[in-house]
C-alpha cells in the first residue's frame, strides 16, 4: 500500500503566515492540520521514530510517524485532532526538547497530499530481501556470507592502505585499475595479484552456489569503495567489454538498497528537454522501463551474472535512510563495498547486443 505522502510546508506561504506558530497568521498562509512536518529530528540525528512518537504522544494520539524526505533528519508526525498538533507545535518549535537529545526542532504544519498515479508508481516500488523474489534471472544473494569478525578484519586491511578519493566517495584498486571516463580497465596495466586478505573471500566464492563453472572464476579484478552516509551510485550497466560474466559485490560495515533498471532502449537516456538528474530520481519519467530494487545487508555477497549482469542497470540511490516494507533503515557512518571482477581479454559476445558495446 504504501506509506502516506506529506505536502513539505510552502517557503512563500511561511513567508506570508509568519512561521507557523499556531496563531492568526497561520490562517494567511499555512493551513492548519493534525500533521507537522519536524526538521532536525529522525534517524539520521540518532531519534528512532518510535522515540520521536514517545514524546508527542504527550499531547495527544499519535497516528503514526514518517520519514518526510530521504535525509533521515526530518519527519511528519501525524495527529489525530488539529489541537494536539498546535498544542506540539506551540510547546517544540524553536526549543531545544531535552526529551530528544536536546536537540531544537522546527516545526510547521504539513498537509497530506493526494496520491497521483504516477506517485503511486514511484512510491510503491517493493523492496525485496531475497533475489528469487525480483525475478531477475542470474540475480543471486547470500547473506551472512563472511562472520562479523572477518567484516572487521577486511575493514581494517583496506584502512591501512592509501585510498584515492573521487567526488564523493573514496576507492582502491587491485589487479587493474578501473579508468572512470572510459568506464574500462587497461589491460596492459597490471597492478599485480589480489591481496592476500581477500584470499579468503576467492575461496568461499569457489562454492558460491549457481555458477555454472566454477573454473571460469579467475577473479583477477578488485574494486574496493566507500560511500558516506547519503552518497549512492549513479545508473549503469558494468562495461560489457571491459569485464567477463561474473560480477560479485561484497557488502560491508553499512547496508543499502539496490535498484535495479531494464530500459527496452537499451542504455538509459534522459528525456529531451528533461533534467539528467531528475529522471534518475523519478524513473516514472522514463518510458518502458522495469524497476525492481533489493535489500543489501552488511556481510551480504551479491552475484550479478547472465541477464542480471548484462541487461539491468544497478543504482544505489542518494540516500541517508531506506523504507524497507515501511521500515526506515538508517545508513551506517560508512558503507564499504569489495566488487571482484574478471578482466575480458577479447570482445563481449554476450546474448544481449542491445546493451553490449562490442555489439553496437
Amino acid at each position: 500500500m504504501g506509506l502516506p505522502r506529506f505536502g513539505r510546508p510552502n517557503p512563500k506561504a511561511e513567508e506570508r503566515g509568519g512561521g507557523g506558530n499556531g496563531g492568526d497568521d497561520d490562517r494567511k498562509g499555512i493551513p492548519i492540520s493534525p500533521n507537522l512536518y519536524v526538521a532536525n529530528c529522525g534517524p539520521a540525528v540518532g531519534l528512532p521514530l518510535d522515540a520521536i512518537a514517545s514524546v508527542f504522544r504527550r499531547f495527544g494520539q499519535v497516528k503514526g510517524v514518517y520519514a518526510a524526505d530521504d535525509s533521515g533528519g526530518r519527519v511528519i508526525v501525524c495527529y489525530g485532532e488539529e489541537s494536539s498538533a498546535g498544542a506540539a507545535l506551540t510547546a517544540f518549535h524553536g526549543r531545544p526538547c531535552p526529551d530528544l537529545a536536546g536537540r531544537t526542532l522546527h516545526i510547521r504544519y504539513s498537509v497530506l497530499q493526494p496520491t497521483t498515479t504516477s506517485t503511486s508508481q514511484s512510491q510503491s516500488l517493493p523492496v525485496c530481501l531475497t533475489a528469487s523474489e525480483t525475478n531477475i534471472p542470474g540475480l543471486h544473494l547470500l547473506p551472512d556470507f563472511i562472520t562479523p569478525m572477518e567484516e572487521q578484519e577486511l575493514l581494517a586491511a583496506v584502512d591501512a592502505r592509501p585510498w584515492i578519493s573521487l567526488a564523493k566517495r573514496r576507492v582502491q584498486h587491485y589487479g587493474y585499475p578501473f579508468c572512470y571516463q572510459m568506464r574500462n580497465v587497461n589491460t596492459k596495466q597490471h597492478l599485480g595479484e589480489l591481496p592476500s586478505f581477500v584470499a579468503p573471500v576467492l575461496e568461499r566464492i569457489s562454492s558460491f552456489p549457481n555458477l555454472d563453472d566454477a573454473a571460469k572464476l579467475s577473479l583477477d579484478q578488485l574494486t574496493v569503495n566507500e560511500y558516506p552516509p547519503g552518497v549512492g551510485l549513479s545508473p549503469h550497466i558494468d562495461t560489457h567489454s571491459a569485464f567477463e560474466g561474473l560480477i560479485f559485490s561484497l557488502s560491508l560495515a553499512g547496508p543499502c538498497i539496490m535498484e535495479f533498471r531494464r530500459y527496452a532502449q537499451g542504455a538509459w537516456f534522459p528525456k529531451a528537454g528533461s533534467s539528467a538528474d531528475m529522471d534518475v530520481a523519478n524513473p516514472d519519467n522514463c518510458s518502458n522501463v522495469s524497476r525492481r530494487a533489493i535489500y543489501l545487508p552488511p556481510r551480504s555477497m551479491l552475484l550479478l551474472s547472465g541477464e542480471a549482469r548484462y541487461a539491468w542497470h544497478h543504482y544505489i540511490p542518494h540516500h541517508k535512510i531506506d523504507i524497507v516494507n515501511d521500515n526506515v533503515i538508517k545508513r551506517g557512518s560508512r558503507r564499504v563495498s569489495f566488487t571482484l571482477r574478471k578482466v575480458r581479454r577479447g570482445p563481449c559476445q554476450c546474448e544481449f547486443p542491445l546493451y553490449c558495446d562490442s555489439q553496437r
